[in-house]
């Protein structure tokens, strides 16, 4: 795993630390969901770190790891076995048919009642069928049903795909990477326009895409919650993390007359003063058991950047793991490389000032007529676990929900949630509510812990969150399981 060179600067206190919690966030609305891995119904692992993400629709679950996708109803019920979103393309479609790359996303369109199943997909030499992205959208509101198929093909390895749903198109970003000898050289993140309409009809469609220089990468589009679409012709916005700031563009496309769509920005914006998770973003996360540390990925923001429109004001919400010490100035982001198969507790007072603790990190971003305010971020660390790995989504009553992976030298890798009501002080989350627990530490030598997980907003009630992760039952390194969990705050009807 290698990441992009990057100067760093001193540690200093974070503004925004917050050491205590307030009440107990809501308990779980359900029993949880066993989600794919070590322990579902015979399902063998294959692949390392999983990376785990789900969509919700008004019956239906469908989540996605690398490599192979499940469907449940609601109350867990498997209504589809786990199958490759390669099975879906015919063997000689070239190279989606041929190879399974994994980093899936599953989404869904809720204005279009469809489902949106994407992953990576290449052949180098002998194949020489070069690198796309695998994109299958439901025909109907039933994800276990037929899909239009759509293979976008593009000069660079498409890493780290992500997919947002907008009125006027599906938006997607990647980094790019191009081999050099037996490794791969970072050329650049990449933004992308799918022409929705044309896919939700099966008819031939075209991608508008931006390719941006070294400096940017771990791109996130905006992803479109709730019932209230964004201001007419409002652009969708891509955010990554910059030195002690936002990054923030506005893509607008138009696929009538393909030079007339642009890519403005970045416009920069000041966030309160932070140190990547592990200083670089790397490996540090200790475990109970072993010298084994996990990764963090604390050098790019975590899926999803949640957007909801509530008449007044428009909101982002996004989260990135953090030093639970303090921040200093940073230049860049690195980014993995590319991931080939095998894919390699509440209370207490201030942390210890140690370097390998980590914390999330959280932001709701409003924005006036398509300009950016911070309008409230905190960093949470309770106690002196580590938490990384986070996911945010906001309801219909502006109340957040952010799950995330907890660990330290005493607390097995296990997942957990917490949030805030509107209510709360600004910046402050509650205290947080477990998953599940733990039952193992993740062996030499795989440091891998996910790319992402996912917290999810059900179209039903748009009070619902559902968050999705993935934990180990017992020590070892191919045998991580998975949960999907729902939840909702009282304060949303």
């Amino acid at each position: 795993m290698q990441r992009i060179p990057r100067a760093q600067g001193p540690e200093l206190v974070d503004p925004v630390l917050q050491t205590t919690a307030g009440p107990l966030a809501p308990i779980l609305g359900a029993p949880s969901i066993e989600g794919l891995g070590t322990g579902f119904a015979g399902y063998v692992v294959t692949a390392a770190p999983p990376d785990a993400n789900i969509a919700v629709g008004p019956n239906h679950i469908v989540q996605a790891v690398n490599t192979d996708y499940v469907v449940f109803d609601k109350s867990g019920t498997v209504l589809q076995i786990p199958i490759s979103p390669q099975a879906l393309w015919p063997i000689f479609t070239l190279p989606c048919g041929l190879t399974d790359d994994g980093d899936p996303i599953v989404s869904y369109d809720k204005a279009a009642d469809r489902w949106i199943i994407t992953q990576i997909s290449y052949a180098l030499a002998p194949y020489g069928y070069g690198y796309a992205e695998c994109i299958a959208v439901s025909t109907t509101g039933d994800p276990t049903g037929a899909y239009n198929l759509y293979q976008l093909s593009l000069p660079n390895l498409p890493d780290y795909p992500k997919l947002a749903v907008w009125p006027d198109a599906y938006y997607m970003t990647f980094n790019s990477f191009t081999p050099v000898g037996f490794g791969w050289q970072f050329v650049g993140g990449l933004t992308c326009a799918l022409d929705r309409d044309q896919m939700l009809a099966g008819l031939p469609a075209t991608a508008i895409c931006f390719q941006l220089s070294t400096s940017y990468g771990g791109l996130l589009p905006s992803d479109l919650d709730g019932a209230t679409d964004p201001p007419f012709g409002a652009p969708n916005y891509f955010m990554n993390l910059g030195s002690n700031s936002l990054n923030l563009w506005k893509f607008h496309v138009d696929f009538a007359t393909a030079g007339n769509s642009t890519l403005t920005g970045p416009a920069n914006l000041p966030v309160a003063s932070f140190t990547d998770a592990c200083n670089d973003g790397g490996t540090c996360i200790p475990q109970p058991g072993t010298s084994q540390q996990l990764d963090s990925l604390g050098d790019r923001l975590m899926y999803r950047l949640a957007y909801r429109n509530f008449g007044s004001y428009e909101a982002l919400v996004a989260t990135h793991s953090v030093s639970a010490t303090g921040g200093g100035g940073k230049k860049g982001r690195g980014n993995h490389t590319p991931e080939i198969p095998p894919k390699a507790k509440g209370g207490g007072g201030p942390p210890p000032a140690t370097s390998t603790q980590t914390a999330a990190r959280w932001y709701e971003i409003h924005l006036a007529s398509g300009t950016p305010s911070v309008f409230q971020q905190g960093t949470y660390a309770p106690d002196s676990d580590s938490r990384w790995m986070g996911s945010i989504a906001m309801d219909r009553s502006g109340n957040i929900a952010l799950g995330y992976s907890v660990s330290s030298s005493s607390t097995k890798p296990a997942i957990r949630y917490t949030g805030r009501e509107t209510g709360d002080p600004l910046g402050q989350l509650q205290a947080e509510q477990t998953i599940v627990s733990g039952g193992g530490s993740q062996l030499p030598t795989l440091n891998r812990w996910g790319d992402y997980t996912s917290m999810q907003i059900d179209p039903v009630d748009d009070c619902t969150f559902w968050y999705t992760n993935q934990y180990l039952p017992s020590d070892g390194t191919f045998n991580w399981a998975t949960k999907i969990a729902s939840f909702s705050f009282p304060s949303c009807p």
